[in-house]
């Protein structure tokens, strides 16, 4: 396939994706200050207290029918997107176009501390591989399609097109091939030119500054990164947990346990409103509303016990913009304590926040790239590259010390595909690996390679040309291994061929 090709694709779906994303933000935006009206109206009667309840109820049914229906629109999505791209799930696009735009709207329309952004991940997926499955294209570029409808639609939820390309590459389809950069990063463009039409130019996240951070305090964050890393640890364990709780709940359907998010929240919706959805208007104000340190502490336990109470339920919405959203209060609470301790100037309090953003981010999806870039480019500037580079690394290896994976890799392992793993048939489905300049497969002949079971090394592309797989042949950094294998152990033989890449 061209790269030209692969442009006027990715562009395609991209235009679909940002104007799909695009109203499903209008949509939770506008439904937001709806359930904000409720939830005033329930704290001052209650006739509207009991109103609430009752629509609390019938949510829970609507929400429940979809999920019922369809059961992967629970969650963020992500997982699901992973799962496909490794032909271990199969999905009618369709239906979770449809079930997850108008499920996640309503869970995440009504101030669940859930974000938008793992279902825009999902909704764009969706809407590339429907354009595959219409044109009836072949496997690598059925994958290529969804990879690039997923980074479209992060790139329209978050006004981040180089994040959104990234992020696929990165955390999604583990993959830097060249023709999934272009596609992906075409869709990602255009996507988030849409959105720009829809919500402007400014950038999502935008935090006022004004000082650079000097490097006679990088010590800070060394220690401000390590403090990331064990919260981003302590998070992962109790996201990956939290369905014990539900455990207990075992008389109320799995479809209909979106209503213990929507009790749990009812009280913060009544007192405090400022603190309901994913937490982006909160992290504007941090730098500029004068928050004292025992607010900040208690906002971000609240956060933390309740962002983990609403993905627990199984509503329909993602952690991205959570876990963003708690990585600015620990920023802000390790802010206020340096400068309490006069180990910094006021000044720095924003950057502080910024930096913590991205560190914690990169240690619980275990992507620092995408977290430098991503931050980067919502907070609309260039002067935090290398602090941010630096608290998210140090980040990243404090939670790989402790053991924790990836969490989007946690999340798709903890999904029940036994009903649809037994519709998937052992035929054989050739796949793409890239060479490493670093890894043990570079400069090592083919027969020398000890190569994972069940897998068939057919050819190599090498500078456009395309390379028999013979013994003798010497690979290469670059080099595009095109594998042939059974479908239902391509996930472990990509695990393996990267350990030795």
């Amino acid at each position: 396939m061209t790269r030209l090709i692969a442009v006027k694709r990715g562009l395609l779906v991209g235009l679909f994706v940002g104007i799909i994303i695009s109203s499903f933000r209008f949509t939770i935006n506008n439904l937001l200050v709806i359930w904000k009206q409720l939830y005033h109206f329930a704290g001052t009667s209650i006739s509207g207290l009991i109103l609430i309840i009752i629509f609390f109820i019938i949510l829970t049914f609507i929400i429940g029918q979809f999920i019922k229906f369809n059961p992967h629109i629970m969650g963020s999505g992500i997982p699901e997107v992973e799962l496909q791209l490794i032909d271990r799930l199969k999905l009618n696009p369709i239906s979770i176009l449809v079930s997850k735009f108008i499920a996640g709207s309503l869970s995440i329309g009504t101030g669940g501390f859930l974000g938008r952004e793992g279902p825009s991940v999902q909704l764009g997926a969706a809407v590339g591989q429907i354009y595959a499955e219409k044109f009836r294209l072949t496997d690598n570029d059925w994958r290529l399609l969804v990879a690039t409808g997923a980074a479209s639609g992060l790139s329209a939820a978050f006004g981040a097109p180089l994040a959104g390309t990234m992020f696929v590459l990165e955390e999604i389809s583990h993959s830097f091939s060249s023709i999934l950069w272009i596609e992906a990063l075409s869709g990602s463009l255009i996507s988030d030119m849409v959105a720009d039409q829809f919500f402007g130019l400014r950038p999502v996240l935008y935090i006022h500054y004004e000082n650079s951070f000097p490097l006679r305090y990088y010590w800070l964050l060394l220690i401000l990164g390590l403090i990331l890393g064990i919260l981003g640890y302590f998070y992962q364990k109790a996201t990956l947990n939290v369905h014990f709780l539900y455990n207990f709940l075992g008389r109320i359907p799995r479809e209909n346990q979106i209503i213990v998010m929507l009790m749990s929240i009812l009280p913060i919706g009544i007192f405090y409103p400022q603190l309901l959805g994913g937490g982006e208007n909160l992290i504007k104000v941090l730098s500029t509303t004068k928050i004292s340190l025992s607010v900040g502490i208690a906002f971000l336990l609240i956060r933390f016990i309740f962002s983990a109470i609403s993905f627990g339920s199984g509503a329909p919405g993602g952690i991205f913009m959570p876990i963003l959203t708690l990585g600015a209060l620990i920023g802000l609470i390790a802010g206020k304590l340096m400068i309490m301790c006069n180990l910094i100037s006021a000044l720095y309090l924003p950057n502080i926040i910024i930096f913590s953003l991205a560190g914690y981010f990169a240690c619980i999806s275990k992507a620092p790239f995408t977290a430098v870039i991503l931050i980067t480019e919502m907070v609309g500037s260039l002067s935090h590259l290398l602090p941010l580079a630096f608290v998210s690394l140090v980040a990243y290896l404090m939670v790989d010390i402790l053991g924790g994976a990836p969490i989007y890799e946690s999340l798709s392992k903890r999904i029940d595909l036994k009903h649809e793993l037994k519709h998937i048939d052992s035929r054989l489905v050739s796949f793409e690996f890239l060479v490493s300049p670093l890894g043990e497969l570079n400069n090592k002949e083919v027969r020398e390679i000890i190569w994972p079971q069940n897998v068939i090394l057919i050819k190599v592309l090498r500078n456009n040309s395309e390379l028999l797989a013979k013994g003798d042949l010497i690979l290469k950094p670059k080099d595009r291994l095109i594998l042939l294998a059974p479908v239902e152990d391509i996930a472990e033989i990509k695990h393996e061929l990267s350990v030795l890449n």
